[in-house]
């Protein structure tokens, strides 16, 4: 068997890079790539066991989480609860200098807290946000992007299901990794805010003056209407952070749970429940075999022993685990705009990931770094997936008003990771809070 040096590897990355940005499935480019490498450097015998990691990638039980959390997502939409919670965070936040603007980020905040996708946070809150828009003269350009900058922190506040796809990759614990985004995620919805009224106050136009909110009786009674996504978020992170629940458990009470949510609400249905599987059913696969693909492609760079190379490689190069970092930020940020957040990430890992640890970078922390890298791709035109989701809702104007509304989010985004560059604790104290060191 031979083995594969730096040189090799930086050659197979790069058609692996270049095969994927002429348009082929990712997960077919994986494959194609490990069957290749092992037919080469291995012969027969390395072919014949690819079959190993590719059933074995698929048992693992932290797995089961991500349909789950997906499911709870189709259910709450389809019952009816996304409404109620964006009418009810608007009668709060329609008097900051934005108005409605604002509902668009907290209302995907709240959200992300029960879904776990940014596309999912995106297309539903597109669907609830937009009307209620084209009654009203904002400026559709900052409208689109706030929904669009909302949509991003579907992955970064728990359950993201990046989180738990990070997690399995890397062997990392996933409730660390929730903890640990967790005031990111916060923050970030902070700044996006004040992004929001900056722009607001240098530029009155983009947003007009809603009228008096509803009498304090009136909103604390309609908060109610965060209940269901509050309620059960609660028992998410409660049951994990509490030791009741693994991360998948936790995903299958906070399913259980949402069926008398939706029966309260009177959609409970066999044809409502159709659709929310159907759903689930072709955002899991499409996960699960680019999962798949990523860990065949691991277990061949694993024989030929190319991370260990590449390790060497850099090693040699004495860079400061900052210039590491900074230098993995400018490859995210180039990459993101060729790149989707899933092939992104499960792409580069396999060879990021060993200099990570080599460099003695926490896991967690980096775990919470490349989320938010792969955020910055759901924004980041030309093929950011949340843009295209949020036109598609739209159905009419062009594109290039969803990816000019994005700029300065985006821009919040970067100052957002150079933030957490040089704060790692704004990641790490709470999971030392909770866990302990």
């Amino acid at each position: 068997m031979m083995m594969a040096d730096a040189g090799t590897m930086a050659m197979g990355f790069a058609l692996m890079l270049l095969l994927m940005a002429a348009g082929l499935h990712v997960a077919t480019v994986m494959f194609t790539m490990a069957l290749v490498g092992a037919a080469i450097f291995i012969g027969m015998p390395g072919v014949n066991a690819l079959g190993v990691p590719y059933f074995e990638s698929m048992n693992d039980e932290l797995l089961l989480a991500l349909p789950l959390f997906i499911l709870v997502g189709e259910i709450l939409v389809r019952c009816g609860a996304t409404d109620d919670m964006y009418k009810a965070l608007s009668q709060w936040l329609n008097p900051l200098p934005g108005g409605l603007l604002h509902t668009n980020i907290a209302s995907s905040a709240v959200f992300s807290a029960v879904s776990g996708s940014s596309v999912a946070t995106a297309a539903t809150i597109s669907t609830v946000a937009l009307p209620t828009f084209r009654r009203r003269n904002y400026d559709q350009r900052v409208v689109l992007g706030s929904i669009a900058a909302g949509g991003s922190l579907g992955n970064l506040i728990p359950p993201g299901i990046a989180l738990i796809i990070y997690g399995v990759l890397t062997e990392t614990s996933v409730a660390r990794l929730y903890a640990a985004a967790t005031v990111p995620g916060i923050i970030l919805t902070v700044m996006f805010m004040l992004t929001i009224v900056a722009m607001t106050l240098y530029r009155p136009s983009i947003a007009p003056r809603e009228a008096a909110p509803p009498p304090l009786v009136e909103r604390i009674r309609g908060l109610a209407g965060l209940a269901a996504p509050l309620f059960i978020f609660t028992v998410i992170m409660g049951s994990i952070y509490l030791g009741w629940a693994t991360p998948t458990e936790a995903a299958a009470l906070a399913v259980v749970l949402s069926l008398p949510i939706a029966m309260a609400y009177r959609k409970l249905s066999i044809a409502m429940l159709h659709e929310a599987f159907l759903a689930t059913v072709k955002l899991t696969a499409l996960s699960m075999l680019i999962l798949a693909g990523a860990f065949v492609l691991n277990f061949v760079l694993g024989l030929l022993g190319a991370t260990k190379a590449l390790t060497v490689y850099v090693g040699s190069l004495e860079l400061s685990g900052l210039m590491l970092i900074y230098g993995l930020f400018l490859f995210y940020v180039i990459l993101g705009t060729f790149f989707e957040t899933l092939p992104m990430m499960v792409g580069t890992l396999p060879l990021v990931f060993p200099l990570i640890k080599a460099a003695g970078i926490d896991p967690v922390w980096f775990g919470v770094f490349v989320v938010l890298m792969c955020e910055i791709s759901l924004i980041s035109p030309p093929v950011g997936m949340t843009l295209y989701v949020i036109q598609a809702v739209r159905g009419e104007g062009s594109i290039g008003d969803v990816f000019r509304g994005t700029v300065p989010f985006f821009v919040t985004m970067l100052l957002m990771t150079i933030l957490l560059i040089h704060w790692q604790d704004m990641a790490l104290w709470l999971p030392r809070w909770v866990f302990g060191s």
